[in-house]
């Protein structure tokens, strides 16, 4: 019998959560109401700051759907006004939302968050102190533009340790800007971040289930994931970056990607929801008629969503997908 592809369901609930946040929202809206102007390139950056500021806060997120996709997304008047009026944005960089770099470039210098430049893996990051966590955010300037790096998984919202971070530092500025909340952005971020803590926990014991279970990764996305749970990435060279890059698989590549799901020694195939192509879709197929799993991992949160509800899906779905 072969074994159903597994989804991702993303919950619908914590409205409180979410408290604050809107994903279209007038240009300009708030900007007279008290409340410090949060802007995001996506849905996952923008629950984590609506989590954080909550009723402090106006979340707008620039994606916020499926049918927008990140790396080659065209700004609209709209986002370029959205932008003008903000306080504080949230960008992921690396290349994979470049489009924010040239709305930033006409904004009024609002505080920056990157949340690449908080991953270990960050080129020429050597990393973070521990016990800075406080002047997180930075000056956008146009010299600072985030080419896609080669080599470097620019996917860092699944990486615990780096969105620990991110929430650290959305925390900081967001103190910045209204002190007066201190208290309770600090408390949110604390307590977000011991979720954070329990996906890692999650992951760790994971890893010692999964004892380094080979898979399939189609596209960099899960790459975090599937890292901090063990598993042994056996895609031929090749494949998953000519999906990133939206080029053609080789034909020998794909040959080779079909032989080691065929071979009966991968225990699932990951791949991306949003970026879904014909090779990947072979793949995919392949898999299901050798009764492996299928985990399609989503870029974006269901509306709706919180971040950790988002996360906790990813990471059970994983897990049934690769442990014994």
């Amino acid at each position: 019998m072969k074994k159903p592809v597994i989804a991702l369901a993303l919950a619908s609930a914590a409205a409180l959560a979410l408290a604050g946040c809107s994903s279209t929202p007038a240009a300009g809206e708030g900007d007279d109401s008290g409340l410090i102007t949060v802007v995001a390139s996506t849905n996952v950056y923008g629950a984590l700051a609506a989590q954080i500021g909550g009723d402090r806060v106006e979340v707008t997120s620039i994606i916020d759907n499926a049918a927008k996709d990140p790396h080659s997304y065209e700004a609209t008047a709209r986002d370029r006004l959205t932008v003008q009026g903000a306080d504080l944005v949230i960008e992921n960089g690396g290349g994979y939302d470049s489009f924010i770099d040239s709305l930033l470039a006409d904004a009024q210098d609002p505080a920056v968050i990157t949340a690449v430049e908080y991953s270990h893996d960050y080129p020429e990051n050597e990393g973070h102190d521990e016990e800075e966590g406080e002047d997180h955010a930075h000056d956008h300037t146009e010299e600072e533009g985030h080419d896609h790096l080669e080599g470097f998984n620019e996917h860092v919202w699944f990486d615990p340790h780096t969105v620990s971070h991110v929430v650290e530092a959305i925390a900081a500025e967001l103190t910045e800007l209204d002190p007066d909340g201190q208290a309770d952005f600090e408390a949110a971020a604390a307590a977000l971040n011991t979720e954070i803590e329990g996906f890692e926990g999650d992951l760790e014991t994971l890893k010692a289930e999964a004892a380094g279970a080979n898979v399939i990764i189609t596209e960099p996305l899960p790459g975090y994931l599937a890292e901090a749970a063990g598993l042994t990435d056996v895609t031929p060279e090749g494949f998953a970056e000519s999906v990133e890059e939206g080029t053609d698989v080789a034909p020998a590549t794909l040959l080779e990607t079909l032989n080691v799901v065929e071979s009966g020694d991968v225990a699932a195939v990951l791949t991306t929801a949003q970026t879904a192509g014909a090779e990947t879709q072979k793949v995919q197929d392949a898999a299901e008629d050798a009764g492996i799993p299928v985990v399609a991992f989503s870029e974006l949160l269901d509306d709706g969503s919180s971040y950790s509800e988002w996360m906790s899906d990813a990471i059970q779905s994983l897990a049934a997908a690769v442990a014994p």
